[in-house]
């Protein structure tokens, strides 16, 4: 599935026991709205972004399920894929295909049967334990994984950080008709943006992008831009994807800035036209005059 594909099929109708609920599998949909401004009302036409379950499964065996803009999908297996370990390359994950089924989308992931074998031992030791939001974590320690210190042998100019942040507000295309999603670009050393990725979540928007990096011939000089705050796993996925910094428009977390000094990862919070906050390894960053 190429760069603004999506999945097409008709509404699914899922059933409670009281109520139908309608799913839509493409990134946005339309709706007649009722518009109020100064006490006038006016009829309009609203676009939505929409949220589709989307479950990922390897070699046959369900692993988990996110709600998902129902796009570039098979960048969200293989980033997600990498971004959890499951996958150490690219090259483990044979092919995606793309089912719908009447409660949402599977991805049939067929990996190599090596890191299946440690996935399913992986899943073998989660049997009985509670979830939390980390993942496919069994255990504090596996939470808590740190990716292999990033070496960054460059610096970053601020004035192609700052050219990034204007060039991320025009490529938002879903954003712009709805509002409501987040994107996440890889932002070469001249400023320009290489790829970019949106979703409903702003963990998928990463995943996506990480995905669409790995399969792609660019080199690791350029930086992650996101248009969210900066949580811990936002700078997990992006050291695992070996880019040696994060751009973030909001706030970062504590953990998160702590976890950025580790990796040896930039983290730029606070990201607007003409400013930003950093946060960890200031030294990787070139400072110019942003009016020069």
């Amino acid at each position: 599935m190429l760069k603004g594909q999506h999945v097409q099929m008709n509404r699914l109708k899922l059933h409670n026991g009281v109520t139908q609920i309608e799913l839509e599998s493409k990134p946005f949909s339309l709706l007649q709205v009722e518009q109020w401004h100064d006490g006038l009302s006016e009829e309009k036409q609203d676009c939505l972004a929409e949220e589709t379950p989307v479950a990922i499964v390897y070699n046959g065996v369900s692993h988990a399920v996110m709600l998902a803009t129902a796009e570039d999908l098979e960048d969200f297996a293989l980033g997600f894929s990498l971004s959890e370990e499951i996958l150490s390359d690219a090259n483990e994950l044979y092919g995606v295909e793309v089912n719908i089924r009447q409660n949402g989308i599977e991805l049939h992931c067929e990996i190599s049967s090596e890191r299946f074998a440690q996935l399913k031992e992986r899943r073998r030791t989660l049997a009985g334990k509670t979830g939390c939001g980390l993942c496919g974590a069994e255990n504090l320690a596996q939470a808590m994984r740190y990716p292999k210190p990033i070496s960054v042998n460059h610096t970053f100019a601020s004035k192609r950080i700052l050219l990034g942040l204007q060039a991320i507000k025009t490529q938002q295309a879903l954003q712009q008709k709805t509002g409501a999603t987040h994107a996440s670009a890889y932002v070469l050393a001249d400023g320009t943006i290489a790829l970019l990725r949106e979703d409903v979540g702003r963990h998928n928007a990463l995943d996506k992008l990480v995905g669409a990096l790995a399969k792609s011939t660019l080199d690791k000089t350029g930086f992650i831009l996101t248009t969210s705050r900066a949580s811990f796993e936002m700078v997990q996925k992006t050291a695992t994807a070996g880019v040696g910094m994060l751009v973030a428009v909001s706030a970062p977390t504590g953990l998160a800035v702590r976890f950025a000094k580790v990796c040896g990862l930039a983290l730029l919070g606070f990201a607007r036209e003409n400013r930003y906050v950093v946060y960890s390894h200031p030294e990787l960053i070139q400072h110019e005059s942003i009016k020069s």
